[in-house]
């Protein structure tokens, strides 16, 4: 009979009586205050395979949740290499909670991670896409009944959000989107006066200018910088709000989020793009006019007769027209994803990216829709 002393243990290995037996007499406290330096001497014990294993714990005085995992951990690692294991003397409590960390671990372990197919990722992802086009539906259907109601009702419109909303997403919107809009102006006159002059078309960058400004890019050019600057920070407010319970609360106490926090937002927007891309037509113009007169020598007033007679009402409403169902798309979507955000604060910089994402997309389908539907009624 020889003994071994490793700190809270005591290991007798017995060879006479039974072979290949060895006693573990467990003692003192196992809580995660002494865990760490018993772990390590556990770590390195040995114990020969197809051997037979006591564990004493009468003489544990206290156990808590790291101690039971320790020693849980241990006979589960002797019994892989081949060890019989077998506690006894432990107090019922400590028994009780041996054998609740022995089920959770056995649970984690019987969830193993199952490997997806391709045709099943497809089918996941095309099932997840469905469900969440589903529910945009339902959300656009519940914010047309918000509006009809307020239209019905229109005390219940509620104006001081609307124009915080009109401040926010347009009138500070104004720098950004007239810088962008110039700037677009001189690429597109400074890539056409080149070949303009080849052909002695010099005046006709006007043209060029003002067809390209009106009717295509200062509204959409004017959408992706809203989608990425309002339509993030809706879904982002949103998710917040719900994150917080804010959105619960409203409902307590009776206030609809659909009122109190989308329908000012949807409002506020179909007015001010519109009147920013008209401030971008504008943008855009002065600047094509700015590089025709530095590359061409075509002087302003020349420009402006020239874009009088190349633009025509119909011009300026194709893009006008554009606008508000940019707009209405934007803060649809913004909000809508706001509303799906769940958990924690990683969720919202992953619901208010999908938001810009799908909001520029689904902009650019609109504005290709936009030109079918045109060139179909010869605009």
């Amino acid at each position: 009979m020889t003994a071994i002393q490793i700190a809270q243990l005591e290991i007798e290995t017995d060879t006479a009586s039974v072979p290949n037996s060895v006693h573990v007499r467990c003692a003192g406290a196992w809580t995660v205050q002494g865990i760490a330096p018993l772990e390590q001497r556990l770590s390195s014990l040995s114990v020969p395979s197809a051997s037979k294993l006591a564990i004493d714990g009468s003489a544990i005085s206290a156990l808590d949740t790291a101690g039971a995992w320790l020693l849980h951990r241990t006979i589960r690692t002797l019994e892989q290499s081949g060890t019989s294991v077998r506690i006894s003397g432990l107090r019922p409590e400590f028994n009780t909670l041996l054998q609740l960390i022995a089920a959770r671990a056995g649970m984690a372990e019987s969830v193993a991670p199952v490997k997806v197919g391709l045709l099943a990722s497809i089918g996941q992802q095309t099932w997840h896409s469905l469900r969440g086009f589903s529910g945009m539906l339902a959300f656009i259907g519940e914010s047309a009944i918000v509006f009809l109601r307020s239209l019905a009702q229109p005390q219940r419109i509620r104006w001081r959000p609307i124009l915080h909303n009109l401040q926010t997403a347009g009138f500070e919107a104004l720098p950004i989107t007239g810088l962008l809009s110039f700037l677009m102006g001189v690429v597109i006159a400074y890539q056409g006066a080149d070949q303009l002059q080849r052909f002695g078309a010099n005046i006709f960058i006007a043209d060029l200018v003002g067809l390209s400004m009106l009717r295509e890019l200062s509204p959409l050019l004017t959408a992706i910088i809203v989608a990425g600057r309002s339509g993030s920070a809706y879904a982002a407010q949103i998710g917040t709000m719900k994150i917080s319970e804010e959105i619960d609360a409203l409902r307590t106490i009776g206030i609809g989020p659909q009122e109190l926090l989308v329908q000012p937002k949807i409002l506020a927007l179909v007015i001010a793009l519109p009147l920013l891309t008209v401030y971008a037509d504008v943008a855009g113009v002065l600047g094509g006019m700015l590089m025709a007169n530095s590359m061409l020598d075509i002087s302003f007033s020349v420009f402006l007769d020239r874009l009088e007679d190349a633009l025509s009402l119909s011009s300026f409403l194709t893009g006008i027209i554009k606008a508000p169902v940019f707009a209405v798309i934007i803060a649809l979507v913004g909000c809508f994803q706001g509303f799906q955000v769940s958990g924690g604060a990683d969720s919202v910089g992953r619901q208010t990216t999908v938001s810009v994402v799908q909001s520029i997309f689904l902009v650019i389908v609109a504005d290709a829709l936009f030109s079918v539907i045109f060139n179909w009624l010869d605009l």
